[in-house]
């Protein structure tokens, strides 16, 4: 029996629900790490059993965050092997509001490899975390563990599909149409039959072809739209109105909540979910995630690393926060960050709050911080203290849970 069969009920009561539609004062009722009913604010509590009754005043209780790009090996290394980024452990995730992973290779799919981040997935399993990945990088013929794509999605449990397949960059490998529409048929194939995602993660750069290859693939080729995935899409604006055109006709859309500059062409990813949300493209084909431990560089024109910057869990609250302060509602932010993924994903049980889902949920103050985390039933975070530590953690790490960006 697991610590998390043998442990008391927990009572959530007066809670804001956002599960991420908004429910209104409910009480949640969790077990064995996962929702067991989501009941009317005024039932009575359960009886002749051990229950924890935690009453949350009113705050907001919404899902965990489903992060589907994050460097969980480290990325980098462009600038030399010096450059290259370390994992980020456990506590950068959770106490940001991340409750689940999709693990991937970036420009480095040589050093670092499939086994490693496979590796690297199964040890954030281990310490609660939802956690999956994407084989191979931004080159061809992508990395994998199995010796193809197909294989590696059919029979590696926590590979979903292929990713970051880098298109319209000076560090691709310059696909084909030829070359794209391969490795995508074999990530549909073997989607269907693991029943997994099976979709193509696809790395845009800021060349001037965008989205074409995706395009042609689309009007050239029987493969479902939603087998394209394409991410930084906010990167370039052109680039961004090229995105959204792609989402209206069935293609799901990431944006990337890295830093921009004031007077750069890149929407922030705050601008970009505001735009998306107002165009009126399928509100369910639209995601944001962090590229968490990634190395965001900067380039000249000789195609040399100038300076970098390294993305973080953080930026995912940062970004729904400055959204609810231009006055967004929050339930038609949160599906971009929690049931969109999921949904995606092809994971029933994340991303949503529900009987049956996962016990994956944060709970906001006032001010829309993170005041508690919760992953799989078991606390990470309470009233602001974590509550929880990896295995090679000497001490719980602080935790400011006005910063946003730990």
């Amino acid at each position: 029996m697991s610590s998390a069969d043998s442990a008391p009920l927990i009572l959530l009561k007066n809670a804001e629900l956002f599960a991420p539609d908004a429910q209104g004062k409910c009480q949640v009722l969790i077990g064995a790490g996962r929702v067991l009913e989501i009941r009317e604010q005024g039932a009575e509590s359960p009886r002749g059993i051990a229950v924890e009754i935690i009453d949350l005043h009113g705050r907001r209780v919404v899902p965990g965050f489903i992060d589907g790009h994050v460097h969980v090996t480290g990325g980098g290394g462009e600038g030399g092997f010096a450059t290259r980024i370390p994992p980020l452990p456990l506590h950068r995730y959770t106490h940001n509001g991340v409750t689940s992973v999709v693990g991937l290779l970036g420009t480095d799919d040589c050093a670092r490899t499939v086994r490693e981040l496979v590796a690297t997935v199964l040890g954030l399993r281990e310490q609660g975390l939802g956690a999956w990945a994407w084989c191979g990088g931004y080159h061809l013929p992508p990395a994998t563990l199995s010796g193809d794509v197909r294989s590696d999605i059919a029979f590696i449990d926590p590979i979903l599909g292929v990713g970051e397949l880098a298109i319209s960059d000076h560090r691709s490998s310059q696909p084909t149409l030829d070359e794209l529409l391969r490795v995508a048929s074999e990530a549909h194939v073997g989607g269907l039959m693991s029943g997994k995602a099976g979709i193509v993660h696809l790395h845009l750069g800021d060349g001037v072809r965008g989205l074409d290859l995706v395009r042609r693939a689309l009007a050239q080729s029987e493969l479902p739209a939603r087998v394209f995935n394409p991410t930084h899409v906010n990167r370039r604006r052109a680039l961004f109105a090229e995105s959204i055109e792609l989402a209206r006709h069935g293609c799901h859309v990431d944006i990337t909540a890295f830093p921009v500059d004031e007077g750069e062409d890149a929407w922030s990813a705050a601008d970009a979910l505001q735009g998306y949300l107002e165009s009126g493209a399928p509100a369910e084909r639209v995601s944001v995630s962090s590229d968490a431990g990634g190395c965001l560089p900067c380039f000249d024109a000789q195609g040399r690393m100038s300076h970098m910057d390294i993305g973080s869990p953080g930026a995912l609250l940062a970004t729904i926060r400055e959204l609810l302060a231009r006055g967004l509602p929050l339930q038609q932010i949160l599906p971009a960050f929690t049931r969109n993924v999921a949904e995606l994903l092809r994971l029933p049980r994340k991303g949503v709050l529900a009987a049956g889902a996962d016990a994956d949920l944060l709970v906001l103050d006032e001010q829309s911080r993170i005041c508690d985390v919760m992953l799989g039933g078991r606390w990470q975070v309470r009233e602001g203290q974590a509550v929880a530590r990896g295995p090679l953690d000497a001490s719980p790490p602080s935790f400011d849970p006005g910063n946003g960006n730990n």
